[in-house]
């Protein structure tokens, strides 16, 4: 088991972390969602209209953790909460057009950065 996380909400703990959590402490970011990797991958089969097919089987490394987790209560705390997901949420993104990107250069965004 693992605790998956969605990069909407890594991004909103970083920042509730620098806005408003004390130097020097840790802040552990959770998302809520604890899933198998077998699990998580049903779920981005599915969103992708793939099969198993498309899956290649590895063996577990050495000292492989059956189970991964962490303590996210200190950034709770400052008001942080994973954001709802459902399955689609782990669609990859598309080009706009119900196509899934599959290469090219990377994408750039428009939006600048806050600086701090």
């Amino acid at each position: 088991m693992r605790d998956w996380l969605h990069v909407d909400d890594h991004c909103r703990g970083i920042q509730l972390a620098l806005e408003r959590g004390e130097p020097g402490n840790v802040y552990h970011i959770g998302g809520g969602t604890e899933l198998s990797n077998r699990s998580l991958t049903r779920e981005l089969l599915a969103a992708c209209g793939a099969d198993w097919s498309a899956v290649r089987h590895v063996a577990d490394r050495l000292g492989h953790d059956r189970r991964y987790s962490l303590d996210d209560s200190r950034l709770r705390a400052l008001g942080y909460q994973p954001g709802p997901r459902s399955p689609r949420a782990c669609a990859p993104p598309s080009t706009g057009t119900g196509a899934i990107r599959t290469g090219g250069p990377p994408v750039r965004s428009t939006t600048p950065v806050r600086e701090r």
